[in-house]
């Protein structure tokens, strides 16, 4: 048997499903993510934690499985209801000190499937236990020893954290065309998302909050006022090809793109990337997330600008040491091939600012005279 979509024969068994008294098995293929049944195709949306059914004999792919009736009956006792009822609580406590919605609900995931795995949050020595067994990446395990810190300051008590260093690694800078062919090969709301991370560096979280009103089509500016991570509110003029594909969309919500969810654009994302990477050739692509359209008109700005404050407001940050990474990537990125330099001067300032717009950088001033330089 082969995908109906993609004709790949790279496709595993994915459960039963029980129509009418009889089962159907269903598939999954691993080239698209298709997934279909014998009788009937139709797509789903493949989510994490799903149970990988197989028939007698077979061996199952997952190296250790919790079946939901497991489940059920561990949270059913009263350890996992007292659990439940606290991390309710923890909820409604960060919700009351002003956390982020996003923070609140990683925060929460952290704790959830800490518990599910065995540890019991109401001893640090059960969860650092849990902590260290996880095949986490050190970035992962910082997040939840902080979020369990703050479950501890809401329980007013205190642990001795477990040890994590996180080394903060240097982003993947694409090309721009390679940016291009994901925004062309996307379907029309996906293409206007990349478009607008690709003009404005916004985060993905961020892009998903602007609402129409926050659109002015006729002086092509919009207006970011709900920033994510405490950053500062920022707009940007941004071309007339994104403001048509922004007009172009169907006006059913106040927000832009939708009521729903982040992951939602993220997973038609994740499946276009990949067809495209398979299309063209370019495994590059897949290295690609929504948070790299960020990092690279970052780099991009500084490369044009030199000027890491200019680059800090365009991005909302309010510390410079954030800033001061694309100046590395800039380097190494742009890596000067000579030493040797074109120098100007002038006293025109008209002459100046055009000198400036062609990539002159500004040295010096001198008895009246601006010395600008340029490498070859």
């Amino acid at each position: 048997m082969n995908c109906p979509d993609c004709k790949s024969s790279r496709i595993w068994k994915d459960g039963l499903r029980h129509v009418q008294g009889n089962f159907i098995q269903r598939f999954t293929c691993k080239e698209c993510g298709l997934r279909f049944s014998e009788k009937n195709y139709k797509d789903h949306r493949i989510t994490r934690g799903r149970q990988i059914c197989v028939s007698d004999g077979e061996m199952k792919n997952l190296v250790k499985v919790e079946t939901r009736k497991e489940i059920a009956q561990r949270e059913g006792t009263k350890d996992g209801v007292e659990t439940k009822g606290k991390l309710f609580e923890f909820t409604w406590w960060m919700k009351k000190q002003g956390y982020e919605k996003e923070t609140i609900r990683t925060y929460l995931s952290c704790l959830r499937t800490l518990s599910k795995r065995g540890s019991n949050i109401f001893n640090p020595e059960s969860v650092k236990e849990g902590i260290s067994q996880q095949e986490w990446s050190p970035n992962r395990k910082r997040i939840a020893i902080n979020s369990y810190s703050l479950f501890l300051k809401m329980e007013r008590k205190s642990w001795e954290k477990p040890r994590c260093k996180v080394t903060r690694k240097i982003p993947f800078i694409p090309t721009e065309e390679e940016l291009d062919d994901l925004i062309a090969g996307s379907g029309k709301k996906t293409a206007t998302f990349l478009r607008l991370l690709k003009e404005t560096a916004m985060r993905s979280g961020e892009a998903k909050r602007i609402q129409w009103i926050d659109i002015d089509s006729e002086r092509r500016i919009i207006t970011l006022n709900d920033p994510e991570k405490g950053s500062n509110a920022r707009s940007w003029k941004v071309s007339s090809t994104l403001i048509g594909m922004l007009n172009n969309l169907p006006k059913k919500s106040n927000r832009t793109f939708g009521d729903g969810s982040v992951t939602s654009l993220k997973t038609t994302f994740f499946k276009a990337r990949k067809r495209l990477a398979r299309k063209l050739q370019n495994p590059r692509l897949l290295r690609i997330s929504f948070h790299t359209f960020r990092h690279w008109k970052a780099t991009m700005l500084y490369h044009q600008t030199q000027d890491p404050y200019y680059v800090k407001q365009f991005l909302g940050h309010k510390c410079i040491s954030s800033t001061e990474r694309y100046i590395t990537i800039e380097n190494t990125v742009f890596e000067p091939s000579s030493d040797e330099y074109s120098v100007k001067l002038s006293r025109d300032p008209n002459e100046i600012k055009g000198l400036l717009e062609v990539g002159f950088e500004y040295v010096c001033e001198k008895e009246g005279l601006i010395f600008l330089r340029k490498r070859k």
